[in-house]
């Protein structure tokens, strides 16, 4: 119920009580703000976790672990990811989150996604990747479910340090419709930049977590925090102190 009373009082301190469409930030204590997961089951060794260190606001953030061999939906790759809600051609929304990489985090110089908009078709690549890749943080783009795609951005790799993301995005099959602009720690890194945002007669939906190539032994420990999806900037951005 205390949550529930500083959310409100949080949105309508922001004006936009209707504009902020969904919040993940772990402060039920629980995963029960996202859809769905997709998870491997170990109790002795839980790769979920909920944590009050650290944080990035509020007293709850998520721990992922991924081990070698973690294949909860016996797909390609390594993974434990979170769900979130699936959008349609032609929306547009912000996306703000919080990534921390833990000071163990394995530098591999392959792909170790820990955002993703995943296409609902069956096979190939999303069209929307946060990843790791070495000691670089990178942002990419992709128009075909088996192309390379395009690195729009990237930045050093720095662990044991929060990482703010502000994601703009039109959806759109239509690279002249569908567009992305990124802010990083406040800053805007990728200007609004027309390209395809999503696959032809299909959605998109969020995953969240760590989703690795299959071939990296080290365990990888990524947290994450204060996911909020709105309509606007001012939604998502943090109210001035």
């Amino acid at each position: 119920m205390v949550r529930i009373v500083l959310v409100a009082l949080l949105l309508i301190a922001r004006g936009a009580l209707a504009e902020i469409l969904w919040v993940a930030d772990f402060e039920t204590a629980d995963i029960s703000q996202w859809m769905g997961r997709q998870v491997v089951d170990d109790p002795s060794n839980p790769r979920v976790l909920i944590v009050d260190a650290p944080v990035a606001q509020g007293q709850y953030a998520l721990r992922v672990l991924v081990r070698q061999g973690d294949d909860p939906i016996h797909a390609s790759g390594n993974r434990n990811e979170l769900v979130g809600p699936t959008d349609d051609e032609g929306s547009e929304y912000y996306y703000r989150w919080s990534t921390l990489f833990d000071e163990t985090y394995p530098s591999e110089r392959t792909w170790q996604v820990f955002t993703q908009a995943h296409h609902t078709g069956c096979c190939g690549s999303p069209p929307i990747e946060f990843y790791v890749y070495g000691e670089e943080i990178r942002f990419l783009v992709r128009q075909d479910p088996y192309q390379d795609g395009s690195i729009l951005w990237s930045t050093p790799l720095v662990r044991s340090l929060w990482n703010d993301f502000t994601w703009h995005v039109k959806w759109s099959s239509d690279p002249n419709q569908g567009f992305v602009e990124l802010y990083y720690n406040g800053d805007l890194v990728v200007p609004l930049t027309n390209c395809a945002t999503m696959y032809p007669g299909m959605q998109v939906y969020l995953k969240q977590g760590l989703y690795r190539n299959a071939a990296i032994v080290p365990d990888g420990i990524v947290f994450h925090d204060a996911m909020i999806k709105g309509e606007t900037l001012d939604d998502v951005m943090p109210p001035p102190p």
